[in-house]
Formats: structure tokens, C-alpha cells, sequence
């Protein structure tokens, strides 16, 4: 009888533990607000660039990392409950246009004097659609 409730208590233990694992959904969740927060930390970043300290190496180590954490989102949308993956979905597709918008801006042809200043406006730009479209994710 000894042995049959240890045993049973050790069943019992191990599925308390194993309750408390993250679900898909959770892990989802915590993939897609990780990358909002950096995705936010990013473009902060942009934001502070000035003229004088634009860098095309600066910029593109924010925008690759932007790039990945957007990816992720993509990735983690199919675990989360529908209301959240709509939500996430259109935030990432709402940001991506931006970027893509912004990217198309300064396609065009602007002076060697120019060009620094409109890089700065686009990335504050950025900046504002970012919060935007990453708002209605809540993630705090």
C-alpha cells in the first residue's frame, strides 16, 4: 500500500510540473510582444539619428534586426487565438507598407545635401508608424 501512494504522489508531482509549462498560445504571445519590444527598441533607435550621425551601417543593423523580429511575428501567428492573430497580422502588414513606403520615398532622386535629412524624416516616420500599428497589440 506504501508503495502504491508513493508512486501515485510521484504521478501526482509530475503532472503538477508538467501544468506548468508555457502552452503554443503563451509561447506565441511572448514571441510576438519580445519582438514588438524590440522592433520598438529599433526604431527608437532611428529616431535618435540626426544628420550629422546617420550611417548607412547604422541604419541597416536596425532595419535587419526590424526585419527579423517582424519575421518572427509571422512565424508565431499561427499559435495564437484568432483575435490576436488578427491583430498581429495587421500590425506586421501595417509596419511592412510603412517601411516599404518609406523605402520607395527615398528611391527618388534627392541631392547629396538632401539626402541625409530625408533619411532622418523617414526614420521618424517610422517611428510614429510603428506605435501606430504595434498599439492595439497591448502587450504591457
Amino acid at each position: 500500500m506504501r508503495a502504491a501512494c508513493s508512486a501515485l504522489a510521484v504521478v501526482m508531482v509530475a503532472l503538477a510540473l508538467g501544468a506548468c509549462g508555457e502552452s503554443d498560445e503563451e509561447k506565441a504571445q511572448n514571441t510576438v510582444c519580445d519582438a514588438s519590444d524590440d522592433i520598438a527598441k529599433q526604431v527608437d533607435e532611428l529616431g535618435s539619428l540626426t544628420p550629422a550621425t546617420v550611417t548607412t551601417d547604422a541604419v541597416t543593423e536596425n532595419l535587419d534586426a526590424i526585419e527579423t523580429d517582424l519575421n518572427d511575428i509571422a512565424d508565431a501567428q499561427s499559435d495564437l487565438s484568432s483575435d490576436r492573430r488578427s491583430e498581429a497580422e495587421a500590425a506586421n502588414k501595417a509596419f511592412t507598407s510603412s517601411i516599404e513606403g518609406i523605402a520607395s520615398q527615398l528611391g527618388s532622386s534627392l541631392s547629396a545635401s538632401d539626402a541625409k535629412a530625408a533619411v532622418v524624416t523617414a526614420l521618424q516616420k517610422l517611428e510614429a508608424s510603428y506605435r501606430k500599428a504595434f498599439a492595439p497589440l497591448n502587450c504591457d
